[in-house]
């Protein structure tokens, strides 16, 4: 049991320092990888919870796909160098306000007594069947609509970043 706490801390420290580190990055291309190796973080926490089939999907997925098309998005928005950094005070005080606020919140959870786990439901278990069947059962529609606003996304993404023919 001690390999499995000491585990799930590591990855869940890793995954909250790529997260500050996806903020604290300069350059786009650090922006581009630091969420790749924090899917691949939090892929190891689904390991940890037996989820394998779940692990190997995120890590495919969004290490994949998603982190070419942040590329692909890097590459037509043409960053200048003088670009990289322009912090506002304003911003570095509202960040650390959050941070706060999250730090505040968390103390809060972290003081109340420990509930013991209650088995979930079976609906979304480790195995493609209970992974494919609900999606496409019970979640069709929110499926089809994020598949739908990723591809507005991009389009808008294309169009604005198009610059104008002479």
């Amino acid at each position: 049991m001690i390999i499995h706490d000491t585990l799930f801390w590591f990855f869940s420290i890793a995954l909250l320092a790529c997260g500050v580190l996806v903020i604290a990055c300069r350059k786009p291309g650090g922006q581009r990888d630091v969420p790749g190796g924090a899917v691949c973080v939090h892929g190891g926490l689904f390991v940890l919870l037996g989820a394998y089939f779940l692990a190997v999907i995120q890590i495919l997925v969004y290490a994949g796909t998603v982190m070419v098309l942040f590329l692909f998005v890097i590459m037509l928005l043409d960053i200048k160098k003088s670009q990289y950094v322009h912090y506002k005070v304003l911003g570095i005080i509202g960040g650390c306000l959050v941070a706060g606020a999250f730090m505040w919140e968390l103390a809060i959870i972290l003081n109340r007594p420990m509930q013991p786990l209650v088995t979930g439901s079976e609906e979304f278990g480790g195995t493609l069947e209970h992974v494919v069947k609900p999606l496409f059962t019970n979640y069709m529609l929110p499926f089809e609509v994020t598949a739908l606003l990723l591809l507005v996304a991009m389009v808008g993404v294309v169009l604005l970043s198009k610059k104008e023919m002479e």
